[in-house]
């Protein structure tokens, strides 16, 4: 029942992930959300006896959908990574393809230690006892305790940079590292009961596998899916403000224009007015020069001197090239701001 959830879950995110990032170079989420959905789906009971029968009928597939999932969590720990300005060493080598080469060599040379037998829906549960069961088992759950913590520093500091509805996709990535931490913990402790022959402490650590293992991924899940959900409706917001400070200007700005015609004005410039930033950005380039103009005169209130700050203000919390446009051909603009 859990790989059934957290499949549809995986798929889901992968939908979405399709959808709210479509014309985006950077895939490397969506390969990550492919790769984790489709070793779900493989540990799916039905799925796994029909296929793995295919393969030899030796839980070969077990193999296959582990290292599935192993790459696909690599590939979440580099899509954080990316979207992180500046990295810790120790970061960059948690998250770094030497550490997973290691860790899919070892896998796979345990693995083929293990009496395997015919196939199985309950592997760990069936073939615990062996050595070499346990020790594949824990060099998974360990690499991805490493991921999970090279996410979670990263995470934490987008906590402490962002504002708003951008707050929420890294607090889910860190609850979701948390709790797959919990889960990594909860999984070494029930290999080494069941490898020393204690079944009853791995019984009882056992219950808390299944709700870790769901609040992990549906965790993950928000986060990732999140973070491009808050970029879509931070922009909506934005976009609604653009519009906003463009009707109050608007009276500004053809005062300013009937003293001093700027560029808008002339039919041979680029001038685009049905993109927001940029008609903004214009008004204020030339309500400015306006302003500063000792050859024409040109009187503002105080609060029309404030409403100009506040569209400034805005265009410098684009992250389009609009402020930097305006800061580039007007320099003497006391913006007062910095660029976040």
């Amino acid at each position: 029942m859990i790989p059934a959830l957290v499949s549809a879950m995986m798929w889901l995110l992968l939908a979405c992930l399709l959808i709210l990032r479509r014309g985006r170079g950077e895939r490397t989420i969506t390969y990550a959300a492919v790769l984790i959905a489709i070793a779900m789906t493989l540990n799916i009971d039905s799925v796994y006896i029909a296929l793995d029968g295919i393969v030899g009928g030796t839980n070969l597939l077990t193999l296959v959908a582990d290292l599935a999932l192993t790459v696909g969590v690599f590939f979440l720990g580099r899509g954080v990574m990316k979207a992180s300005d500046r990295q810790p060493r120790s970061v960059q080598l948690a998250l770094g393809t030497p550490a997973l080469a290691t860790t899919l060599v070892c896998a796979i040379a345990a693995f083929f230690r293990i009496d395997r037998r015919s196939t199985t829906t309950s592997l760990m549960l069936e073939l615990g006892d062996q050595a070499a069961a346990a020790a594949y088992s824990m060099i998974h759950f360990v690499y991805y305790a490493i991921v999970l913590t090279a996410m979670a520093v990263l995470a934490s500091r987008q906590l402490r940079i962002n504002r708003g509805v951008q707050l929420l996709p890294p607090a889910s990535l860190v609850i979701g590292s948390i709790f797959g931490f919990a889960l990594t913990a909860v999984v070494i402790t029930m290999d080494i009961a069941h490898a020393a022959g204690d079944l009853d402490a791995m019984t009882a650590v056992s219950v808390a596998y299944g709700p870790l293992y769901l609040l992990t991924f549906l965790f993950l899940c928000l986060g990732f899916a999140g973070q491009p959900v808050a970029r879509s409706l931070q922009a909506r917001s934005r976009e609604r403000t653009t519009r906003a400070l463009t009707q109050e200007l608007e009276p500004l700005w053809a005062r300013a224009i009937a003293v001093r015609p700027g560029i808008s004005q002339r039919e041979d410039a680029s001038f685009h007015a049905d993109n927001g930033e940029t008609l903004l950005h214009r008004q204020v380039v030339e309500i400015r020069d306006a302003m500063i103009d000792t050859r024409v005169a040109f009187e503002v209130s105080e609060g029309e001197r404030e409403l100009v700050e506040r569209a400034e203000r805005h265009l410098l919390g684009a992250e389009s090239g609009a402020a930097a446009s305006v800061a580039r051909e007007h320099p003497h603009i006391g913006w007062g701001q910095q660029k976040r």
